[in-house]
């Protein structure tokens, strides 16, 4: 197995000290690939992203048992500015754009590990050769792009902070699958070229299915499958419910049978 740049041990995460919303979840994202984290709304996605990104803390949750541990440092319950400054980095929801600042701004009030002003002007062109429409639209205001544009430029920002590990959360959601599929082949071609790792959780099983390397499924709080997108494809209960074909007719939620999980590894 390639060495892990991420590895989540045990996981545990408690809502105002009395809900539990992830429960004993271990998982890790090999450095130079791409790991998804699949389930429905309400399993535990979001939340486990929000813990490694340290962002938890603002939603009255903290990490209550378990290790996160990045490039060998331990950083669950970390302020997010310091798991930012380590190289851990989240992609914004498109909501949480700066509206009233055009798109040059926004790039330019990310927060990068290294300053000077080469630096940032080199970082700049960079996100802009990747991802050609927010060049296209450096001056317009954030409030004006469209839901894809807005993620692109969550993405953007995102790549300013200089990240060794990049966190998306649902980047799929509510978007036309045009735009999805563009999205995923830019962010597929950064980490590639730019040697990051991506930790990405989406409820589009096509979606992890395209982009990952690694797919783990997540269920009310606990990883129920793991492994490749082909072992994922074999596995019939998920595919009758994430991919709505399984040779039967489709079954609710909660009539699929418990998944069983898998600890396979790839090298």
């Amino acid at each position: 197995m390639r060495e892990p740049l991420l590895t989540v041990e045990k996981l545990e995460v408690v809502y105002h000290r009395v809900a539990t919303a992830v429960h004993d979840v271990s998982f890790a994202v090999p450095r130079g690939k791409v790991v998804a984290v699949l389930g429905s709304n309400g399993a535990g996605k979001t939340t486990t992203l929000r813990a490694i990104s340290g962002f938890i803390g603002l939603d009255n949750a903290h990490v209550t048992r378990g290790a996160i541990t990045f490039a060998d440092r331990r950083i669950e319950n970390l302020d997010p500015r310091a798991v930012a400054a380590m190289g851990v980095v989240l992609v914004p929801e498109r909501e949480k754009v700066f509206e009233n600042l055009t798109v040059a701004e926004n790039l330019e009030a990310a927060v990068m590990r290294r300053s000077g002003a080469r630096s940032r002007g080199a970082r700049t062109e960079m996100v802009y050769s990747y991802l050609p429409a927010l060049a296209r639209l450096r001056g317009r205001e954030a409030g004006y792009l469209s839901g894809g544009e807005r993620q692109a430029l969550g993405l953007g920002s995102a790549l300013m902070c200089e990240p060794d590990l990049l966190l998306v959360d649902e980047m799929s959601l509510g978007l036309a699958p045009i735009i999805v599929a563009d999205l995923i082949e830019r962010l597929r071609r950064i980490c590639q070229e730019q040697g990051l790792t991506a930790l990405l959780v989406e409820q589009n099983a096509a979606v992890a299915l395209d982009v990952a390397d690694y797919i783990y499924v997540m269920e009310n709080g606990r990883i129920v499958f793991s492994g490749g997108p082909n072992a994922l494809l074999k596995h019939q209960d998920i595919r009758e419910f994430y991919l709505g074909h399984g040779g039967r007719e489709r079954r609710s939620y909660r009539d699929v049978k418990q998944y069983r999980k898998r600890a396979r590894w790839y090298g």
